[in-house]
């Protein structure tokens, strides 16, 4: 028999999101109120109908959207958005000086599309965030796991690459590391996945525009309007690029949570672990950045310490 029900861990989190984005949207008191009466009652759903977290945040971003009397194509977040993408390009010059001087470029990629991840206002609210110091100390994280042998066997055996991206600002810095990627794999045919609608600050075409990621790879949109990638709800398009890709790079927790479960040694999940239910899932310590090849996760498995941590950036 099948169980329902979103994780009880989860549940504070879904709905401390959905409070910030109804006072983000400037909502009243009575429809603020409203918004957090539809997230009770998707949660209530959930332990009977097949609804995940992302499911209620789209619920909760189209209620409020609502409320506010606008467009369903309404972008909540569009102005931090556009922030955060502009003061990571102002970081741009910085972040290639460290590639060009790393004797390891595509693991410093890695490092920075990895700690890039930290721009999530999905688990954070948006003024919990100095993005300035945020990413200023992008080199102060260290690796949890990091599957970095099984990965680079892939790409050396790989022709195409599927990358999921997650969040805007964090773009620039999946930007930073696909240069590399081609770089050294330049037979590697790259396709970068955005989301279909704007949900939290996830990075939409739109975005991917503003940073100049359509110049450098192709880019489509997955067709997915949650923060995060629930295949069969994803285009045509996206499932045959799915289906055919050599390697799948996953980036973020929402992208973490729905394809992890898919089992597929194809996918690697780059991300930072930031609550304790992800830590769990992936047997790291909460804080920590992670690259996880996608295979079951016992239980209680602890990190392989055969790993070796990629090297630490510097910057002269």
């Amino acid at each position: 028999m099948r169980h329902y029900g979103i994780a009880q861990e989860c549940i504070p989190c879904v709905l401390k999101q959905c409070l910030s984005t109804a006072r983000f949207a400037q909502l009243e008191e009575g429809q603020t109120a409203r918004i957090l009466a539809v997230a009770r009652q998707a949660i209530e759903d959930s332990k009977v109908k097949p609804l995940l977290v992302q499911h209620v945040v789209r619920q909760v971003a189209d209620a409020v959207i609502q409320e506010r009397g606008e467009s369903p194509e309404f972008d909540i977040y569009a102005e931090v958005k556009q922030r955060s993408n502009a003061l990571s390009l102002a970081h741009v010059p910085m972040f290639q000086k460290m590639l060009a001087c790393s004797p390891e470029p595509i693991e410093m990629g890695l490092h920075l599309a990895a700690a890039g991840n930290i721009i999530d206002f999905g688990v954070k609210p948006h003024d919990d965030i100095d993005l300035e110091h945020e990413i200023r100390n992008l080199d102060q994280t260290s690796f949890a796991r990091y599957d970095i042998r099984p990965f680079r066997q892939a790409l050396h055996k790989a022709s195409n690459l599927l990358y999921i991206c997650d969040n805007s600002g964090e773009i620039v810095f999946d930007r930073l590391f696909l240069e590399e990627l081609m770089r050294q794999f330049p037979r590697l045919r790259i396709t970068a996945a955005l989301r279909a609608r704007p949900i939290i600050n996830d990075a939409t075409l739109e975005d991917a525009r503003a940073v100049g990621l359509d110049r450098l790879v192709r880019t489509i949109s997955s067709g997915s309007v949650y923060p995060g990638t629930i295949l069969d709800e994803t285009t045509t398009e996206f499932q045959t690029l799915f289906a055919e890709a050599d390697v799948i790079l996953s980036k973020g927790q929402g992208n973490f949570e729905t394809l992890h479960p898919l089992a597929d040694e194809r996918l690697f999940f780059l991300l930072r672990i930031k609550c304790d239910y992800m830590a769990n899932l992936a047997s790291v310590v909460k804080g920590g950045l992670v690259l996880i090849q996608g295979s079951p996760l016992p239980s209680g498995r602890c990190p392989d310490s055969s790993r070796t941590p990629p090297p630490q950036p510097t910057v002269d």
